[in-house]
């Protein structure tokens, strides 16, 4: 297979140098932006391109208001002390997840949970959720999730849409409501995304994007808060903006906050960037397809979008037979320039999440042993796209 693939992946880019991972692409006004805002001097957090990329993420995924911040774990970090997640809280998330989502809620001096995730998406398992919680939770008189043990209050629930696949969101929806759980969407991995025709990260109670350089778009480091309403847009703003009280003149913060503010160049970038998200979508599911139909037949499945949404493919991904298969492939892709990786290491096994609690973890550990990700990088220009 490893054969097979590595010549597929070099006819379609059309290249036998090294192909990347994902590979960000500046074809539109990114460098005319850039020139702008250094003419303008206003290359900090204070310009206008901070606005107008807010305004432009907020159009496209439908959310009431959008934040903008230096980047996805500290838009994450924003989202959960702005839904109330302070020190000792439990925060309940996948096991199979990108280290940034549970290094947030360790920075918070919370506490992780881990559960499974879905065969089908590979994101969060709303029966595995109401699992753990059926076994290690109760409602108390307070009409809080406590753990049963140790009576720490269970405060959020933070999904992350793997390789920008949704999760089933209206069923966490429906657990956490029961479970009186905050829903944090940790959509860093899917802007261009949709959930039964809405974007991730707009369906919980907060959301989150990244715009890191190897993201669908870039703004070389950055992230980005969807809030369902003003009110939270502006309290967002303010706890990423020192809490900084407007006066003109004195410095008057009112709370102890973060300064955690998009610099305008960052967002230049995005501003450019947004203007070719509908053409990089288009090019990235069209690759999605070449790779499904080059799997067609074998012994190696190729991760689709679940049925009820529209992914952007952010990532394709391969699930081979087996854990030696895996590794061959692996060994031998990235001998020939062919820049594959394996999924991430479940949480729970690195040194400083061992003892965290978690649920069973069947799907997980089966994806962990068996998932490639794949060139994903979509090809512009004069393609033969």
């Amino acid at each position: 297979m490893h054969q097979k693939l590595t010549a597929f992946i070099q006819d379609y880019y059309q290249s036998k140098d090294f192909i990347p991972l994902h590979a960000p692409h500046f074809s539109g006004n990114e460098k005319k932006y850039l020139c702008e805002t250094i003419d303008s001097t206003f290359v900090s957090s204070v310009g206008q391109y901070v606005d107008q990329f807010e305004q432009a993420i907020s159009d496209y995924t439908g959310c009431a208001q959008a934040v903008a911040t230096v980047n996805g774990t500290a838009a994450l970090h924003a989202a959960l002390y702005a839904s109330g997640v302070r020190a000792n809280d439990i925060v309940i998330t996948q096991a199979l997840t990108f280290v940034a989502t549970c290094n947030v809620i360790h920075m918070m001096q919370a506490e992780p949970v881990f559960v499974d995730v879905d065969r089908q998406s590979l994101s969060l398992c709303p029966v595995a959720l109401e699992s753990y919680l059926q076994d290690n939770a109760y409602i108390c008189a307070e009409g809080k999730a406590r753990d049963k043990k140790s009576q720490k209050i269970i405060k959020a629930v933070v999904p992350m849409h793997t390789f920008g696949h949704p999760a089933q969101l209206d069923e966490i929806q429906q657990v956490c409501k029961k479970w009186q759980l905050v829903l944090v969407e940790d959509a860093a991995e899917s802007l261009g995304s949709f959930y039964k025709n809405q974007h991730t990260g707009t369906l919980g109670d907060y959301g989150v994007l990244s715009f890191n350089g190897n993201k669908v778009i870039t703004t070389g480091g950055g992230g980005m808060v969807l809030c369902k309403s003003q009110a939270q847009a502006q309290q967002v703003k303010h706890l990423t903006t020192t809490a900084k009280v407007a006066h003109p003149f004195e410095f008057y913060h009112d709370q102890a906050a973060f300064n955690y503010r998009m610099p305008n160049l960052n967002a230049a970038l995005g501003c450019g960037q947004m203007e070719m998200l509908t053409i990089f979508l288009e090019k990235k599911r069209k690759l999605a397809a070449s790779y499904q139909q080059f799997f067609q037949g074998s012994d190696y499945q190729f991760v689709q979008e679940p049925e009820y949404a529209k992914s952007n493919y952010w990532l394709n991904a391969v699930i081979c037979p087996n854990k030696a298969l895996r590794d061959e492939l692996l060994e031998k892709t990235n001998q020939q320039g062919v820049m594959t990786r394996p999924i991430w290491q479940l949480m729970h096994r690195l040194p400083m999440y061992q003892q965290a609690k978690k649920g069973p973890l069947p799907n997980a550990e089966y994806f962990e042993s068996r998932v490639v990700n794949l060139p994903s990088s979509p090809i512009m220009g004069t393609s033969s796209i």
